[in-house]
């Protein structure tokens, strides 16, 4: 949109809904396929996928509120067909199918792996009992769905690079093996990796090592040797072996010193302690890269208000419904470094207050709009009269 003047006429660049939306079910429909006979098209059932996601709904609640999206009946077959293992296969592409484009070959990127818990309300058979996990109570349940995220922290690009779900018998590190594949297909390298404490185990450090991966864990205070450690007045590096079947590994740890005064009513100093490996940093500055880790409980938030309502047993449609998620939260980010980043001096900076997740929400909806056609009006029971 030009806006002219007597003397000059002035380019004003616009985003519109239309290309938000356009780029929320083109990543969907560039990677995932899903066989379809009759009138209905792929294309149109991704885009009440995301009108569900955008909207929080339910697949019964979007018939209730638009005309213009498959039958339910239709929606929930062909959403079925729809399988575990191919979705395990391309998450990372539908994830970083736009996102991908903020991504350098060959440079390198803070990384870190976490996991998350969806609160689980339904029943359990031998389609998913195998991906229920159970454990602290959270919102009045104690079972859940679980997953397991990479993501980039790299100055300010909080993008997720895979989202994996959690299965009961399979090690950590099987896990870790597929998020270490995917940064090595996406022809980057890794600055260094966080990791949780769900990760703490003598299998993870010593593929970590082998690989030659940097990497932060917090350590575990368990054992009267890990205990001793964390146990001084000044930040210092120390070792622990960490033993199995008689087999020693060396870690290193990596200790900061935080003075409570009077936090909590609490005084004297608290030992952090890390396992560090490949990196040589100052104990201070591995307490401050790891606490940008935290930044992740920010993006999972986001993911929770564009997550579509379920019920179903189906472990691959919410599986699918956690991708959507996220998908749309990296889109925005993407958005947001190609349009909303001011042409300064200095390091790359977003000013975030222009265009707000809220704001993309709202864009994808209103792009959606012609398409899924809101019913305006509704049969009533009773007159005013």
């Amino acid at each position: 949109m030009a806006k002219c003047r007597k003397y000059a006429c002035a380019i004003v660049h616009t985003l519109r809904a239309q290309e938000c939306s356009a780029l929320a079910v083109t990543s969907l429909d560039r990677h995932l396929t899903i066989p379809i006979n009759g009138n209905l098209t792929q294309k149109t059932l991704f885009q009440g996928l995301i009108g569900m996601a955008v909207n929080r709904l339910s697949i019964h609640s979007l018939r209730k509120v638009a005309t213009n999206v498959p039958c339910e009946t239709s929606f929930r077959y062909h959403l079925s067909k729809v399988a575990l293992p191919t979705l395990e296969r391309i998450n990372f592409q539908i994830l970083l199918s736009v996102a991908g484009q903020l991504l350098k070959k060959g440079h390198k990127y803070q990384f870190a792996i976490d996991l998350t818990n969806d609160p689980y309300y339904g029943d359990t058979d031998e389609t998913n009992e195998d991906y229920i996990l159970r454990g602290k109570q959270k919102k009045s349940t104690t079972r859940f769905y679980s997953y397991l995220s990479l993501y980039t922290i790299h100055k300010g690009e909080r993008l997720t690079f895979a989202v994996f779900p959690v299965k009961q018998g399979v090690p950590m590190v099987e896990s870790l093996r597929r998020c270490l594949a995917i940064i090595q297909d996406l022809g980057v390298e890794t600055e260094v990796l966080c990791l949780d404490r769900g990760f703490y185990a003598y299998d993870v450090f010593s593929l970590l090592q082998d690989e030659g991966i940097p990497h932060i864990m917090p350590v575990k205070k368990q054992g009267n040797e890990m205990l001793a450690l964390l146990e001084g007045n000044r930040a210092r590096y120390a070792t622990y072996t960490m033993k199995r079947n008689g087999r020693p590994l060396d870690l290193n740890i990596a200790i900061d010193v935080h003075y409570l005064q009077g936090k909590n009513g609490e005084y004297g100093n608290v030992n952090l302690g890390y396992v560090v490996h490949g990196i040589d940093w100052k104990p201070r500055k591995v307490y401050n890269v790891y606490r940008t880790r935290f930044a992740i409980e920010a993006s999972y938030r986001i993911r929770n208000t564009v997550k579509g309502k379920t019920s179903t047993r189906n472990v691959a449609i919410r599986y699918l419904y956690a991708i959507i998620a996220l998908m749309l939260k990296n889109i925005w980010v993407f958005l947001q470094w190609r349009y909303f980043s001011p042409m300064k001096r200095g390091p790359r900076t977003i000013d975030e207050d222009r265009f707000r997740f809220d704001q993309f929400r709202m864009f994808v909806r209103e792009g959606l709009r012609r398409v899924l056609r809101p019913r305006t009006e509704i049969p009533v029971l009773r007159s005013s009269g």
